[in-house]
């Protein structure tokens, strides 16, 4: 084989092997590759093994269907109270028609970010401060809607919309941020004077439940020392009755003289005379009856009849 014969075989190997190269496209998972066919768009290409047509079919571009997330820059909004506030967005979104999202819309990134912004300002500006820092919720339900609708024809489904930040002027973050000590120490104030008050019920309950079991329980200590006092009385009382009833048995059972009970009676007078409240002495009337019987004791009796 000559020098010439070499280098055609050689290129016709090479012309081979490009044209086979440019035959078989393998696209990845969860990417879709649109192919035009003399400038024209012929088919999409799905995850796998491809054929194409070298020289006449072209792959234009290779589109990724997995959920991507966006971050935009902060944007300047006017709220309907005239201030002007930074705020955030996060969009999700995925691609279902790469057909769509090729030639609907040159660019849909950026399609999707002035829509946003444009929303954004439009849904923004119809609240004023205070209810856009209070409704977020609110804002991501009508940018994901209207985003939705818009860019359906691009081939593109929005799934979630979220504001990372909403930043209010400096000035009036200073003044939210005194009115919320404000208010933290109102509701501080307040809770303080609850809780005294309700310590100071629950003192003043305490107290008269105190002054309610002292009562009561002097109340029945009144009583038992009544009935102990009661039941003393009594128990000296029989004691005393007992006393009483043997003594008047033994003397009924002695048969004592007359003079006899005389000389007792007057040695319990010194007994009665001890006692310091005892100033006054009544005397029997039986007395002078009982003194001529101690007489008659000791006065010797007469020897005779003559005797004076």
């Amino acid at each position: 084989m000559s020098v010439e014969q070499l280098v055609v075989a050689i290129v016709v190997v090479a012309a081979v092997g490009f044209g086979v190269a440019r035959t078989i496209r393998i696209i990845p998972q969860a990417t879709a590759a649109i192919i035009e066919r003399l400038g024209r768009y012929h088919r999409t290409l799905s995850p796998g093994l491809n054929l194409v047509v070298p020289f006449i079919d072209r792959v234009k571009d290779m589109i990724d269907l997995r959920e991507q997330v966006v971050s935009f820059p902060p944007q300047p909004v006017i709220t309907s109270d005239n201030l002007v506030v930074s705020i955030d967005t996060v969009i999700y979104f995925q691609v279902t028609n790469p057909k769509a999202a090729t030639y609907e819309i040159a660019n849909f990134l950026i399609g999707v970010e002035q829509l946003t912004v444009t929303t954004l300002r439009n849904v923004v500006g119809g609240m004023d401060l205070e209810r856009t820092l209070t409704s977020r919720e609110d804002i991501n339900t009508a940018l994901r809607g209207v985003l939705d609708d818009a860019t359906g024809k691009w081939g593109i489904r929005v799934n979630r919309v979220e504001l990372k930040a909403i930043d209010p002027p400096v000035s009036i973050q200073d003044s939210m941020e005194k009115q919320m000590r404000a208010d933290r120490d109102k509701r501080a104030a307040v809770l303080t004077a609850e809780g005294q008050r309700q310590a100071a019920i629950l003192a003043a309950e305490g107290e008269k439940q105190a002054a309610v079991l002292r009562a009561r329980g002097e109340a029945e200590a009144a009583v038992l020392r009544a009935q102990a006092e009661a039941e003393a009385q009594a128990m000296r009382a029989k004691g005393q009755a007992d006393a009483i009833g043997m003594v008047f048995r033994a003397i009924h059972e002695g048969n004592p003289s007359q003079q006899l009970l005389a000389y007792q009676y007057l040695q319990t007078l010194p007994e009665i005379a001890k006692g310091d409240a005892n100033k006054i002495w009544i005397v029997p009337s039986e007395m002078g009856k009982v003194l001529e019987s101690l007489g008659g004791l000791f006065t010797t009796p007469p020897k005779g009849p003559d005797a004076r």
